[in-house]
């Protein structure tokens, strides 16, 4: 085969799924997608349009609510149109600003679950520090700075995909722009290009998750302690909620990345499939697990709707 060097001005992506489950993936991904919308929307309004919600958790709620609507919508319609085309060509620049703002949204959800996970940690372990230590000021402050350190993390990704000569194809396989899938398509052989991306998985992904389990493992041994049988059953409520998140958005991205390294190797409708789910899957989930089930949110999300029931049958009448 020919080593020469091609210029790549565009790729062409191409989404591996069985002919025969196209048609159920496309409907799957285009009804994932408006409940992603409509959820994380309504718990988006619910929060701006309510006062007394706007308190540190529900800050952090609805910051993740923006994120899964940002990951929804940078993926989900691209990956529709590259599977009802069954390829799509997309230009370098708008290859790597995708490839880019997938990783961040992917990094920002993985460090503010992290930073929900301390939120509920303080206020059990340490409740009567938790009004001086957790306030709407550290929240926006640790927001900023998660969004600033992403940035300023990522940025070697960008000179990285510039630095990648193909002499192969400009084919990948894949349903959306990703990092890993060009430097396996590249001709590059420097182990700095995957090496980087190993460390980045260990620091934003692997740690922030040890972390979070570290955290819930406290507050589970506090709320052993409480000797109210109603308060140890909404504090385990409370963790059990944040962990079904936590799980739907690391374990299919972790084993997306963790097998392959371990020597398992993974047909490529296999990964295009863990990673689909690891993104698409929680922005559809989020709001039902997290705010649907928040005793706060959910009424008024209620007294929205009955509001708005209410106006029409006065108009009406």
């Amino acid at each position: 085969m020919s080593n020469t060097t091609i210029t790549v001005t565009e790729f062409v992506l191409h989404c591996v799924i069985n002919a025969d489950q196209k048609s159920a993936t496309i409907s799957i991904l285009a009804l994932i997608y408006l409940l992603s919308l409509f959820g994380n929307l309504l718990v988006i309004a619910v929060i701006v349009m309510n006062s007394q919600l706007h308190a540190p958790m529900y800050l952090y709620i609805g910051t993740l609510a923006v994120i899964d609507l940002a990951n929804s919508s940078v993926l989900i319609p691209k990956m529709l149109s590259v599977l009802l085309l069954d390829s799509s060509v997309v230009p370098f620049g708008a290859c790597v600003l995708q490839m880019f703002v997938v990783f961040h949204v992917e990094e920002m959800e993985s460090l503010l679950l992290l930073f929900m996970a301390l939120d509920r940690y303080i206020a059990v372990v340490y409740p009567l520090r938790y009004p001086s230590v957790i306030t709407n000021k550290t929240v926006w402050t640790g927001v900023i700075a998660l969004n600033i350190f992403g940035i300023i993390f990522k940025s070697p990704y960008i000179f990285f995909t510039t630095e990648l000569s193909f002499c192969h194809s400009n084919i990948l396989p894949y349903c959306f722009c990703d990092y890993a899938t060009m430097v396996h398509v590249a001709c590059n052989e420097d182990p700095k290009y995957l090496m980087y991306l190993s460390a980045a998985c260990l620091t934003t992904g692997v740690l922030p998750l040890i972390l979070i389990l570290f955290s819930y493992s406290r507050i589970a041994l506090a709320a052993l302690k409480i000797s109210s049988v109603e308060g140890k059953r909404k504090v385990f409520s409370t963790c059990l909620t944040h962990l079904l998140v936590v799980g739907l958005f690391y374990i299919p991205l972790m084993l997306s990345y963790i097998l392959p390294g371990a020597g398992v190797k993974l047909s490529t409708e296999s990964y295009n499939t863990m990673v689909i789910v690891g993104n698409v899957v929680p922005p559809m989930m989020n709001p039902l697990i997290y705010s649907f089930r928040n005793k706060e949110i959910k009424s008024n999300i209620q007294r929205l709707f009955t509001k708005k029931h209410d106006t029409l049958s006065e108009k009406q009448s």
